[in-house]
């Protein structure tokens, strides 16, 4: 049974860092794309990163992308996301997910074949 299990979410204050990471079980996703998303209730679930196979090639939501930076380790089959210069907009439930989309897609939640049950981000004013 596969699992995505993310942590590091957490309160911080607004400035300030946090580093996410998703530990990923039951198969191998070296082969695959990987992802960050995240969600703020009643609002739709937003791309955030996501990254190739092999961590070569990152794209990023014009929101956080020059804050934030999504990196791999597949030989310990984990996925981070470094956060920095947090804003209270950025509060939100934030998901890992895995494999399934192709270049063109990367961004699309729905082509995404595997997530993690979230780890909650809150930004202090």
């Amino acid at each position: 049974q596969v699992h995505l299990v993310e942590s590091g979410g957490g309160l911080v204050q607004a400035g300030g860092s946090l580093r996410l990471s998703c530990v990923a079980s039951g198969r191998s996703f070296s082969r695959d794309f990987m992802a960050w998303f995240r969600q703020v209730p009643g609002n739709e679930r937003e791309f955030v990163a996501t990254c190739t196979y092999n961590g070569g090639i990152t794209d990023y939501a014009d929101s956080v992308a020059d804050r934030f930076t999504i990196s791999r380790d597949n030989s310990k089959n984990t996925l981070y996301l470094e956060m920095n210069n947090l804003k209270p907009e950025d509060t939100a439930v934030y998901y890992c997910a895995a494999a399934g989309p192709t270049w063109p897609v990367r961004r699309v939640k729905y082509k995404y074949e595997y997530w993690g049950q979230g780890t909650q981000v809150t930004v202090s004013s």
